[in-house]
């Protein structure tokens, strides 16, 4: 098993690709989307677009981690990205991260996007287990790991607080048992 190759991943809606340096600009454009950090994180001071095109420039370089851009088969706009990280090779598990901007949003490409890297990393990277965390007011988020197959494991019940609100963060994650049983339509 190894993340050291970074695979084109194709489906009806999507194409999950490498990302370059280039990418930085409309990523920059995406993670400053209120919707995405209202969901993720606000940006810090030492977040620069010079520091993004150095990560994304880097991301093929990576052989612990899989970072795609998820791009929109049509008309190749790139419209987020898919995350495989935090391999732990005893345990064949990791974590899944993803985000999609504006313009990806409502067509279903986070869906297969999601359903396009958790397919590889258990039929090609052999993982066993693939773990999340989303939190509990991101219903949007949580109707698609849901529709992928993701379970929920728990909740961290009010983990933190966002203007003033008490938010908590929901614990899922699916095996690679589970991922096998699914029907294909039901992906």
């Amino acid at each position: 098993m190894t993340f050291s190759v970074k695979p084109l991943l194709t489906g009806e809606k999507t194409v999950l690709r490498p990302f370059t340096a280039d990418d930085a600009d409309t990523m920059w454009e995406i993670i400053g989307d209120p919707e995405v950090v209202h969901f993720t994180f606000p940006a810090n001071g030492e977040l620069t677009l010079e520091r993004l095109r150095s990560w994304y420039g880097s991301r093929s370089e990576q052989p612990d981690r899989l970072d795609l851009a998820v791009t929109d088969r049509t008309t190749g706009e790139l419209v987020g990205e898919v995350v495989l990280f935090e391999w732990d090779p005893d345990s064949r598990s990791c974590t899944f991260r993803t985000l999609v901007g504006p313009r990806g949003r409502g067509r279903g490409l986070g869906t297969e996007a999601t359903s396009l890297i958790v397919g590889h990393g258990f039929s090609h990277l052999g993982l066993h287990r693939i773990q999340l965390e989303v939190y509990g007011d991101n219903h949007r988020a949580r109707r698609v790991y849901e529709k992928v197959g993701f379970v929920v494991e728990g909740v961290r019940r009010e983990a933190m607080t966002r203007d003033g609100e008490w938010i908590d963060e929901v614990l899922m994650a699916v095996l690679d048992r589970e991922w096998a049983a699914l029907s294909s339509t039901a992906r």
